[in-house]
């Protein structure tokens, strides 16, 4: 009698420890399930992920040399028509320390206080390059190597651009100028188009100079320039030298510009070369897509 109790309480404890072995079964293989999306989620980031992560510096000459090029491209256009170069602030500037001297010269009564109509444009392509700079600080706050923020910035410097062709086109005004005494965009339309592309330039040497190349800020090659004389491999023809190859091709990219922006500028006007200049820059915005990062070969 005792052991047919035996026997029956075992063939009821043997279902129970079945199921609880099937529960315990399921549950590691629920856990092995959750470990292998886990790891393969985080061999594979997502595009979302690529896009916040840093570019290498050193992988970015490309992008960089389209930037010189489009200094070039775009400052022709100015100073073309207005004799102001809209990215290279150190003549303006220097142009409005001569407009506050002429206000000395000569006996009073008979001195020039004229705001000479140049003077008046190198004053707007020296506040609205500043303030282009300024809205490209603006990545300081997300990481200025930040994929995301180099393409938005950009595509930011699309914009402007944009902006000026459609503006420059409304205006109305000639693409060259015969001389300086006469230049060529004197409304206001064409005070707001030499504004848009001066922000641009702006934001380009905001982006170009966080990345801290031999490029310098893609915009002003006086320091290139100096650099490049005075670096020590100037002359190891035979060897490759990063500093020295890198800033001769900043100088030539902006040389290639400006010669392209004023063989268009002649053919098709200001409004179209502008135009070709966004797609310029979205092709550049693109390119940044494509940057290895820090920790990629």
């Amino acid at each position: 009698m005792t052991s047919d109790l035996a026997a029956t309480d075992a063939s009821e404890r043997q279902p129970s420890s079945n199921a609880a072995l099937s529960s315990s079964l399921y549950s590691k293989t629920m856990i092995n399930k959750e470990d292998v999306e886990c790891g393969s989620s985080s061999s594979s980031p997502s595009f979302w992920t690529y896009l916040n992560s840093d570019v290498d510096p050193a992988q970015s000459t490309g992008p960089l040399a389209a930037f010189c090029f489009m200094t070039g491209y775009i400052d022709v256009i100015s100073f073309s028509s207005i004799y102001v170069w809209c990215g290279f602030q150190t003549g303006n500037f220097a142009q409005l320390a001569i407009a506050l001297a002429r206000l000395f010269e000569g006996p009073k009564g008979f001195r020039d206080m004229t705001f000479h109509r140049a003077d008046q444009q190198a004053l707007c392509s020296l506040i609205s390059f500043q303030l282009g700079a300024s809205v490209g600080r603006c990545g300081d706050r997300l990481g200025p190597l930040k994929r995301i923020w180099l393409i938005a910035g950009t595509i930011l410097q699309a914009l402007l651009t944009m902006a000026a062709a459609v503006t420059l086109w409304q205006s109305g005004e000639p693409s060259i100028a015969d001389t300086r005494a006469d230049p060529s965009w004197n409304n206001v339309l064409s005070f707001v188009a030499l504004a848009f592309m001066s922000a641009s330039l702006g934001v380009q040497g905001v982006l170009g100079k966080r990345l801290n190349t031999q490029f310098g800020t893609t915009i002003v090659l006086t320091t290139v320039w100096v650099e490049l004389v005075s670096d020590p491999r100037l002359f190891k023809i035979r060897q490759k030298v990063k500093s020295r190859d890198h800033r001769l091709l900043a100088a030539v990219a902006l040389f290639v510009g400006a010669f392209s922006g004023r063989a268009l500028l002649a053919k098709v006007g200001s409004p179209a070369t502008l135009g070709i200049a966004v797609g310029f820059r979205i092709l550049i915005a693109t390119s940044w897509v494509f940057i290895g990062g820090k920790n990629t070969p």
